[in-house]
């Protein structure tokens, strides 16, 4: 109760200032102003801690991953203080690409061609002015996969990029460890604002609010991308179904199910939804999700299933939104995300031998 009791006097002190700074002086001239401005402030940090602000739930199937974490990346257990002005999940999601800096960063790409005639671009950071690992070869090695439509410009990626540097290093991917199991040359996974059930997060982008602030946009990105392939790609597909959707589910109908050899969407959707996965895990995922969000729905994230797996643990945030997780009166820099990222991250490659034997 004390720690609340601080928490309220210093979060409606700043409130105060706040609001003296950005309400008219003339607002403060009477003493009923002031005092609805300071009784609203009040109210507010009371909603604020007692409904917003909250430790995220952790849920794993082992002690010893829970006290890994606990020892080691106690960010995972501590109170997640969303933006006072802007916690809502969708909120978040649609400003955190405007207000979060982009931290230059140069990258080396390298470009591979697979049997198939597909090719593969990676984006390289090599760090080679890290103090801690000079030597090139001993370095550890970070692979980032960004979200769909997503590229390594990304303000997220450029974030954990530059994390990574600090550290030291240069990262993701569930259906693939589903996949393998322990057969894979991965250490160790973090996985952030993941769709677990494609099926519930179609249909939750497709209320009308979330398909208008997200789903349109999100299939007119993935049609554009195919305009730009056009030449090639219409002689496989019937490129005038794909370029008249409306929405993502539209969309993996006509294009993504059948380049894939699906029979239908929902099989693709079937094939596609980690949660049918988790069980064969092999190594230990970390997996940062907000129960507001629209791509995620808490409902469908799997809470059952991953207190099964001992090599899973679910961070489970109230608010954050979809990649968002800002936090702070300003966050431009560093979010609640990229500081799970950089010590869970750091808890692996410094104690590796602790989180190989779990």
């Amino acid at each position: 109760m004390r720690l609340l009791e601080t928490d309220l006097q210093v979060l409606t002190r700043e409130l105060s200032l706040y609001l003296e700074i950005q309400v008219p002086a003339g607002l403060f001239g009477s003493g009923v102003g002031l005092s609805l401005v300071l009784g609203f402030s009040a109210a507010f940090a009371c909603y604020y801690l007692s409904s917003i602000a909250k430790k995220p739930q952790l849920v794993t199937g082992s002690e010893s991953f829970s006290r890994f974490l606990q020892e080691h990346c106690p960010v995972v257990t501590e109170t997640y203080y969303p933006t006072v002005w802007c916690w809502e999940g969708r909120v978040q999601t649609l400003l955190r690409p405007f207000i979060t800096s982009r931290s230059p960063v140069q990258y080396r790409n390298e470009l591979i061609k697979t049997p198939d005639g597909g090719q593969i671009s990676l984006d390289w950071f090599d760090n080679n002015d890290s103090i801690c690992f000079p030597d090139a070869s001993t370095r550890p090695t970070i692979l980032l996969l960004p979200g769909l439509t997503g590229t390594s410009k990304e303000s997220y990626i450029l974030h954990m990029i530059q994390q990574s540097e600090m550290l030291g290093y240069s990262m993701l991917l569930l259906n693939y460890l589903g996949q393998t199991g322990r057969e894979t040359p991965l250490m160790a996974a973090a996985i952030f604002s993941a769709g677990w059930n494609v099926f519930e997060s179609a249909e939750s982008l497709e209320k009308p609010l979330n398909w208008l602030l997200f789903n349109y946009y999100l299939t007119t990105c993935l049609q554009s991308s195919i305009s730009r392939h056009r030449q090639t790609l219409e002689k496989l597909f019937d490129l005038n179904l794909v370029m008249k959707a409306k929405t993502i589910r539209e969309f993996d109908k006509q294009f993504t199910s059948v380049m894939f050899g699906y029979r239908t969407i929902d099989d693709y959707y079937v094939d596609a939804s980690p949660c049918r996965k988790l069980k064969s895990i092999g190594i230990p995922v970390l997996c940062l999700n907000s129960l507001d969000d629209v791509f995620s729905p808490g409902h469908a994230i799997p809470i059952e299933t991953a207190k099964q797996n001992p090599n899973v643990a679910l961070v489970l945030t109230s608010c954050g939104g979809h990649i968002g997780f800002l936090e702070g009166m300003w966050p431009r820099k560093c979010t609640y995300m990229d500081r799970v990222f950089k010590q869970f991250v750091q808890a692996v490659f410094e104690h590796e031998n602790q989180i190989c034997s779990m």
